[in-house]
């Protein structure tokens, strides 16, 4: 494993951490290659809002260029996805050419862990990249890997997101300035 990353992952033990390891404006910030030579081989994401808005059916041609880079320095991208629209989920999974597991129950542990056994990726070589802090980031620290959280694309559209958004804010606001703290340490690039 790459030592960057060893050093983020010993700053982050709790299980029950709200906090992400790092935080993007969105999955497009993300290095591919910076991320396959540290070790990373398996990307799980979520869909709704850090790929996608939850309107579009299909993926745009940034998201299918986006998910070849990620292929170029070999990391596989995964979808887990607490949506229950079924069929959406498999037909944009189907076009972009990758593996999902809908009604993935995040944050339970349990998908997490049926994704990297069906790759065959270990802890080490995995992270999760999210726009929720109560799902994505929760499941992610729970399982162990490192979590990314990604600005969501659209809240506007229901007053619940805007809400649960105003949540998870200071949790938000906390990891930014640890972010910051570790790059001026040298713990990060």
């Amino acid at each position: 494993m790459h030592p960057d990353l060893e050093k983020e992952r010993r700053g982050t033990a709790l299980a029950f951490s709200l906090l992400p390891h790092r935080v993007y404006d969105s999955i497009y910030q993300l290095d591919p290659e910076a991320l396959g030579r540290s070790g990373v081989r398996l990307m799980l994401t979520d869909l709704d809002n850090t790929i996608s808005p939850y309107s579009i059916s299909e993926p745009t041609e940034a998201v299918l260029a986006w998910k070849e880079k990620l292929e170029q320095h070999g990391i596989t991208l995964f979808v887990l996805s607490n949506n229950r629209s079924a069929t959406r989920i498999k037909r944009y999974c189907q076009m972009l050419q990758v593996p999902f597991i809908d009604h993935a129950g995040k944050p339970k542990k349990t998908s997490f862990l049926q994704a990297m056994e069906q790759m065959g990726a270990t802890k080490e070589e995995t992270i999760m990249v999210g726009d929720q802090i109560f799902t994505d980031v929760l499941g992610g620290n729970r399982v162990g890997i490192p979590v990314y959280l990604v600005k969501p694309i659209r809240i506007r559209d229901n007053i619940l997101r805007i809400l649960r958004h105003g949540f998870e804010w200071p949790f938000i606001l906390i990891a930014k300035i640890r972010q910051g703290y570790r790059m001026r340490r040298g713990f990060i690039k």
